[in-house]
C-alpha cells in the first residue's frame, strides 16, 4: 500500500464522500486486483469503519457502478433540454456523446474503471439494473417522440440498439490507445441513426438495370 493510503487509515478525514471512496477503492483495486480487495480494507484506507462504507455503498462492486448511474440523471437531464426540431435519433447520438465528454485528465481513471467493469466477472454479472436504467432512458425520450411507451416495441428497440451500440464504441475504445472516447460513440451512434447502411455505390459500379435514368424502364 501507498504512503498516501497508509497516511488514510490514521483517522477519517472530513468529508468523507462517494467520490473519495472510489478513488481510494481504484488505486487498491488497481494494487490488489479487484476480487483480493476487501471492504474492509477500503474503509480503513478510507479511515471510515466497514459499517460507515456500507452506508455509502451496499458492496465493494456498486461503487464502481455509481459514476454510471450518474450518467443516466445527466442522460434523463440532456433529452428534457432537446428542441423538439431535432431528428430523434440524431439527439440520441448528441445526448449520449454529450454525456461521455470527459477531461484528458480523466481518462486513465475511466480507462481503469471501464476495464473492471467489462472483465471481472462480479462485477458483470451485476451490471443488468444498471443497463437496463441507461437503456430506459433512452426509450423513455423515443417514446415521448413517438407518442407511445417506453414499453413499446419500437421505443424498446431504440432504448436496446443504442445501448449495445454504445457498449460496442465503449469495448473498441478499451481496445485501443488512441482516439476519444466521444469520437468512438459519435461515428458509431452515427452509423446506428443511419440503419448501419453500405455506403452508397458510385453509378459506374452499379449492376445494369440499377443505374437509375429511364433508359430500359
Amino acid at each position: 500500500m501507498t504512503e498516501q493510503a497508509n497516511t488514510r487509515t490514521r483517522g477519517r478525514p472530513r468529508g468523507t464522500s462517494r467520490r473519495q471512496l472510489e478513488l481510494i477503492a481504484l488505486e487498491l483495486f488497481t494494487e490488489r486486483g479487484f476480487e483480493d480487495t476487501t471492504v474492509d480494507q477500503i474503509a480503513a484506507a478510507a479511515g471510515i469503519s466497514e459499517r460507515t462504507f456500507f452506508r455509502y455503498f451496499p458492496s465493494k462492486g456498486e461503487l464502481l457502478w455509481y459514476q454510471f448511474d450518474d450518467e443516466v440523471a445527466t442522460l434523463r437531464g440532456l433529452f428534457a433540454t432537446i428542441a423538439d426540431d431535432v431528428p430523434m435519433m440524431t439527439a440520441v447520438r448528441r445526448v449520449v456523446v454529450a454525456a461521455n465528454a470527459y477531461r484528458a485528465e480523466d481518462v486513465p481513471e475511466l480507462r481503469t474503471r471501464m476495464h473492471l467493469l467489462a472483465t471481472v466477472p462480479g462485477l458483470a454479472a451485476t451490471a443488468g439494473a444498471h443497463y437496463d436504467a441507461w437503456e430506459r432512458t433512452v426509450s423513455e425520450f423515443a417514446a415521448r417522440r413517438l407518442g407511445g411507451a417506453p414499453d413499446e416495441l419500437v421505443p424498446l428497440a431504440i432504448g436496446r440498439a443504442t445501448l449495445a451500440t454504445a457498449r460496442a464504441a465503449f469495448d473498441a475504445w478499451l481496445g485501443r490507445a488512441d482516439g476519444d472516447l466521444t469520437v468512438y460513440l459519435d461515428r458509431a451512434l452515427a452509423a446506428l441513426a443511419a440503419g448501419f447502411a453500405d455506403p452508397a455505390p458510385a453509378a459506374a459500379e452499379l449492376p445494369a438495370g440499377l443505374g437509375g435514368g429511364h433508359d430500359g424502364v
